[in-house]
């Protein structure tokens, strides 16, 4: 099958070509690749045989339009597709003790650890001297804002997103109209909830359970708290697309070196790709740096 055939299938057929390719080929060798801990070419294309012809993971991805038209629809009772953490107890956030309930709340709702939940907040907020989070958190090289750094398209897709926290939040307070997108002058009213903390922690325990449960249906493997917040950070940070590509073959050097810039500046990323070599395996080094300093949930669980 080639890229025009694939065009040719209805989309439910595209998308279960998708997740048989996927669960064929993202096992859990890919997560530990990822990490770094088997002996898989960094390279190797992914691929799929079947029926006259071999597709790649990528050529899928693009395909489908994974980040956007796969988006599963949530409900208050659609099971995670990998195992779910057990819920822990009371948090241990330090300064941020106050955003605890509504850690708390959001994970009670979606069936995720609050834990991993305080982790990606952790990760990805700006924090002041003390060391709170801050609500109002702006990426300067990016339209990343609030404590879930959430860009604009992401936002506006989670409000879109029949289910979830921010759909029903948006369309009670009239931000949304009948078809799902931001009514006419309400577009920098309902972007101007990432700076809500409720809004912001609620979005992004929907976003972890989606993703969660597609890349579950991908075949990777997320058992333990620690490594499903790990698949959640990554998803959550790179989009859906972008991680299974992280996780597969890789991402695409522009593609890269454009997020790596994003995140430490166009100089240190300049330095950190001529010391890889490469801006796929400067970014590879710098996430999973990342990763494995921030995305501790062990440290927000109270003893």
């Amino acid at each position: 099958m080639n890229p025009r055939q694939l065009e040719a299938l209805a989309p439910a057929q595209r998308a279960d070509l998708l997740f048989r390719a996927a669960r064929a080929e993202l096992d859990g060798r890919l997560w530990q690749a990822a990490l770094g801990r088997v002996d898989r070419p960094a390279q190797e294309p992914l691929r799929m045989t079947g029926g006259g012809g071999a597709l790649s993971l990528d050529t899928l991805i693009e395909a489908l339009g994974a980040d956007d038209r796969l988006a599963p629809r949530l409900t208050s009772t659609q099971p995670l597709a990998v195992t779910p953490a057990t819920p822990g107890g009371p948090l241990a956030l330090g300064a941020n003790a106050a955003f605890a309930p509504l850690l708390e709340r959001a994970a009670a709702r979606t069936g995720l650890d609050p834990a991993m939940l305080a982790a990606i907040v952790d990760a990805e907020a700006a924090r002041g001297r003390d060391g709170r989070w801050d609500p109002a958190s702006r990426n300067p090289r990016s339209s990343a804002t609030g404590l879930g750094q959430f860009l604009d398209s992401t936002w506006l897709g989670e409000a879109r997103r029949p289910g979830s926290w921010l759909n029903a939040a948006a369309s009670s307070s009239g931000l949304l109209g009948p078809d799902g997108h931001a009514r006419t002058g309400a577009r920098t009213a309902l972007l101007a909830l990432r700076t809500d903390p409720e809004a912001s922690i609620e979005a992004v325990a929907d976003h972890a359970a989606g993703n969660l449960a597609r890349l579950g249906r991908a075949g990777v493997r997320a058992e333990t708290p620690a490594a499903q917040a790990r698949a959640a950070y990554l998803a959550h940070h790179l989009g859906l697309g972008d991680a299974l590509r992280f996780l597969g073959s890789g991402l695409a050097e522009q593609r890269a070196g454009r997020l790596l810039t994003a995140q430490v500046g166009a100089a240190a990323a300049d330095r950190r790709i001529a010391s890889a070599g490469s801006a796929t395996g400067a970014h590879r080094e710098w996430l999973l740096a990342y990763v494995d300093q921030r995305i501790r949930p062990a440290r927000y669980a109270a003893a």
